[in-house]
């Protein structure tokens, strides 16, 4: 695996969240693999990869639970005690909360929404009365100076009413122009445009027609002029974009002389002249979002609303997303517990042969993965949430691990919930409601939560990116071997290098703490959990090492084994952290194992039932880690490959015979060439 391999094509798009990402772009590999599309210049893949690369964070300054999980070292004490928010961050948060669900719960009518796929301007314009918009803002800026975690749990809030606004609320500050100026902005920078943040809603714009997860072909430019820049270009599902009064916006500023150029972040007011939105996109789910398509020309945007130096603009984007992510666990958290209740409430009252549904086993094994898993995501959530707090870890792995796993999980779970529900899980909710049943929106939230597996970085992405950073030990130690660039001198030095690595850390994959019967011990009726954790963790990072011995550099297009091995750290960071949360919540309880260990005691104690949630949900995810374990060298990815490749090729062309396609005329890539608007602006300020 070379050291600027694909899988490092974590390039903004899809991975770039609410803005541009929160639109159906499955972006399922490299663009440039594919050719130029739309007469674009051609970007060869090293050059594409080399892009990427140059924007990743490459300094571990802090320790990382998720990074040792994938190196066979279960760092249990980087999560151990749970950790949790000070009494302030309490206290700020829960007065918060309970404003905002009063609010959401008396003045937002989320069948509207639905309705008229629009978010009323009054419900926004009281969101900003009440602070929403400036949550994460800090409160000398006007904000509310949240923390991560009770961001999270607000996001849930909202999100349970309206995912749609939950999307507003996060395109705005997990990755919209409040974030990056925290993170990059100068004290002039913060102080002009924080304060309008807390007020305004903002937007990030990366995605363009023909640029998703590649950003070396990104075609926006901001070309020097005097004092400002001109930027030009077209920018494609942009989340807010049709609202928003600032955006951040991705450009290329061409290369000259001393002038190091690059893709680079500006900070640009909606309301400056030659900006128009000409299309609010529509989509499956998500139908209140505010998304279009924005052009740019001849836009002149001041040299001081540049974020950080010239090219520096994708390494803003992704470090913004190592807790940006954190949305949409929120999101799917929100409604995994949704689903519990539902499922719970119905597989109750729905009587088939003789008993509730809930009692017959094929309904049951449903119920309990849903409720087992609405109660991971949680856990997952805040874990993650907490540990971004602290700032004692670095988190880049363990946010992406969350994004990752719960909008995979989610989707499962309001999946099984339809089934659950038969014909009126797909059964719109007024329909529902209008012949006299409860108006239930299953199928609504299974449109809802469907775009979480693409936008904020595709599944396929996410692979990607957290496999470039899982072995990212191996390549620091072995580049040079695989490089096919590198000199013969060059080779030696790192085989030599990773000699020595090799020899200290391969022994400590042997045996270690999930061996002992005794080990965890304090965690009771979870302790066998977290010994498999322990040794699935040491045979993962020893499957790496196979893997990478056998295929050496050729190991960056061995895609199936890459998302497998993600896929299974996935669920061991899962595990680990419904263990961690299960024991806190058990503690109320009484001693671990009495009380919840068998399911006893009173229903409303979380403790009294948290271990014995927990057992079942580490029993099902165990599962799923053996699965994964035994496709990681057993699988049809060779032959799928192929096949594929034949099917591009047209050889079963036949195969598509008998049937007619109903889509509507068009390119497939819409023509995105630089000029003025020739639509009309449907661009509106809510007041």
């Amino acid at each position: 695996m070379s050291q600027s391999s694909p899988v490092s094509e974590h390039g903004p798009d899809s991975e770039h969240g609410p803005d541009s990402e929160h639109g159906p772009d499955s972006e399922h590999g490299p663009d440039s693999e594919h050719g130029p599309a739309g007469g674009h210049a051609h970007v060869d893949e090293r050059t594409a990869r080399k892009v990427a690369e140059e924007a990743r964070e490459t300094e571990w300054r802090l320790p990382s639970f998720g990074k040792q999980l994938f190196l066979g070292d279960f760092r249990l004490d980087l999560i151990d005690p749970h950790p949790r928010p000070d009494g302030e961050a309490r206290r700020k948060g829960e007065e918060f909360l309970a404003r905002l669900t009063e609010f959401c719960s008396t003045r937002i009518d989320p069948a509207r929404i639905e309705r008229e796929s629009r978010i009323p301007d009054d419900v926004i314009a009281g969101l900003r009365e009440l602070g929403a918009l400036g949550m994460k803002i800090p409160e000398k800026y006007g904000g509310l100076g949240l923390s991560q975690l009770y961001y999270g749990r607000a996001l849930m809030v909202v999100g349970s009413v309206s995912p749609a606004l939950a999307a507003l609320l996060s395109a705005h500050q997990s990755i919209g122009v409040p974030q990056p100026v925290k993170l990059f902005g100068t004290p002039e920078q913060q102080e002009e445009w924080l304060p309008r943040c807390a007020r305004q809603v903002s937007a990030f714009l990366l995605t363009e027609p023909d640029v998703g997860s590649d950003p070396a072909r990104l075609r926006a430019t901001a070309v020097p002029d005097g004092d400002d820049y001109l930027l030009n270009g077209v920018k494609l599902w942009t989340t807010n974009g049709v609202v928003a009064d600032l955006v951040v916006v991705m450009a290329r500023v061409p290369r000259s002389g001393s002038r190091r150029g690059g893709i680079s972040a500006f900070v640009v007011d909606t309301s400056t002249p030659g900006i128009t939105v000409e299309n609010r996109n529509a989509f499956m789910g998500l139908r209140g979002i505010e998304n279009g398509v924005t052009r740019f020309h001849d836009v002149r945007v001041p040299k001081a609303n540049l974020i950080g130096k010239e090219g520096a603009g994708l390494k803003v984007a992704l470090t913004t997303l190592n807790t940006g992510r954190l949305s949409l666990p929120a999101i799917c958290a929100a409604s995994g517990k949704w689903a519990a209740k539902i499922a719970r409430e119905w597989s109750r009252e729905r009587v088939q042969w003789g008993r509730p549904v809930g009692e017959h086993e094929a309904v049951s094994r449903k119920i309990s993965f849903i409720a087992a898993t609405a109660y991971a995501m949680e856990a997952m959530l805040d874990l993650s949430s907490q540990l971004a707090d602290d700032e004692r870890n670095d988190i880049r792995i363990e946010a992406a691990l969350a994004k990752l796993w719960t909008s995979e999980m989610a989707c499962r779970a309001a999946d099984e919930l339809m089934q659950v529900r038969g014909g009126r899980g797909y059964e719109t909710a007024e329909s529902l409601a209008a012949r006299g049943e409860r108006g239930v929106p299953v199928e609504q939230v299974v449109r809802d939560l469907r775009i979480n597996r693409i936008f904020e970085g595709s599944s396929e992405i996410m692979h990607l990116l957290i496999a470039r950073e899982a072995v990212d030990a191996h390549l620091s130690v072995a580049g040079d071997i695989i490089d096919p660039d590198a000199t013969a001198g060059q080779k030696a030095r790192a085989a030599a290098k990773a000699g020595g690595f090799y020899a200290r850390w391969l022994p400590t994959l042997v045996t270690g703490s999930g061996q002992r019967p005794k080990a965890y011990a304090e965690f009771g009726p979870l302790a066998k959990h977290l010994r498999y954790v322990e040794r699935a963790s040491r045979k993962l990072a020893r499957s790496i090492f196979y893997a990478s011995g056998r295929w050496q550099g050729g190991l960056e297009h061995r895609q199936g084994f890459l998302g497998r091995m993600v896929d299974i750290g996935a669920e061991l960071y899962a595990m680990s952290a419904v263990c961690v949360r299960a024991r806190a919540d058990a503690s109320a309880a009484g001693p671990l194992g009495s009380a919840g260990a068998g399911g006893e005691g009173p229903a409303t104690a979380p403790g009294a039932s948290a271990l014995l949630l927990a057992d079942a949900f580490c029993r099902q995810s165990r599962i799923r880690v053996e699965e994964l374990f035994d496709g990681l060298w057993r699988n049809t990815d060779a032959m799928d490959a192929k096949l594929a490749r034949a099917v591009l090729a047209g050889d079963f062309a036949w195969v598509e015979e008998g049937v007619l396609d109903p889509s509507i005329p068009g390119p497939w890539i819409a023509p995105s060439e630089p000029g003025p608007s020739e639509k009309e602006d449907v661009h509106r300020t809510i007041g």
